[in-house]
């Protein structure tokens, strides 16, 4: 217990080490803010739903997948930033047991993706290597539905039913999107590591992910 008490004020004090090697001219208010343009990537897990289309509410779906995403921004000063990334929610499937008629809907599956334009805030932490941010913006969000059905004529379809077709619909909406998180930095590398959650407030449902990423500040 004391060899790891030990270590991790080992660490601390090295991270501050670093921190104040960076000097005085190039932190004048003894924080270490990387400021300038920066790329990164992430996974995580995202929700992903449908409304049903085309009987909108009778076969809703939703389910989690995995999302991954990639990013570039801007920090031009230590309070604000702008950040253009893109996020694919994954494509998460389900089998169904659904009557509509004569058909037997006994499939689903959804993919979504956005591309989304944030403006980025930053606290005022007295915290030299951690970042807490919160970003509001403009998505392009695309989702594409498919339901797989079988049709029976004018008899019950077994459940074991083999689909027979399919309909699939894509979606393409401008919405609002938000997000938050956590970002720890390495002084004087340009390097990170982010946690953050985002949202894409679509009337088609709401995609939302976690994520972690790596971030590179240059």
């Amino acid at each position: 217990m004391n060899r790891t008490v030990a270590g991790i004020a080992a660490f601390v004090g090295l991270s501050m080490g670093g921190v104040a090697a960076a000097g005085p001219a190039d932190n004048p208010l003894g924080l270490y803010n990387p400021l300038g343009f920066y790329i990164g990537a992430g996974v995580g897990y995202s929700y992903v739903g449908s409304n049903g289309y085309p009987y909108d509410g009778y076969y809703n779906y939703s389910d989690n997948a995995t999302a991954w995403k990639g990013m570039i921004g801007i920090r031009p000063i230590a309070p604000v930033g702008l950040e253009l990334d893109y996020i694919d929610f994954g494509n998460p499937s389900s089998n169904g047991n659904y009557y509509y008629g004569n058909f037997y809907y006994n499939g689903n599956n959804v993919d979504a993706s956005a591309t989304s334009l944030f403006a980025v805030g930053y606290l005022p932490l007295p915290l030299p290597i951690i970042d807490v941010f919160a970003k509001a913006g403009v998505s392009r969000l695309q989702q594409t539905e498919s339901e797989f059905y079988a049709s029976c004529g004018s008899v019950s379809c077994p459940g074991s039913a083999t689909p027979t077709g399919y309909y699939r619909n894509k979606y393409w909406s401008t919405d609002f999107a938000y997000g938050a998180g956590i970002q720890g930095r390495i002084p004087g590398l340009g390097l990170g590591v982010r946690a953050e959650y985002e949202r894409v407030t679509s009337d088609n449902q709401e995609p939302s992910a976690v994520t972690v990423s790596a971030t590179w500040t240059f």
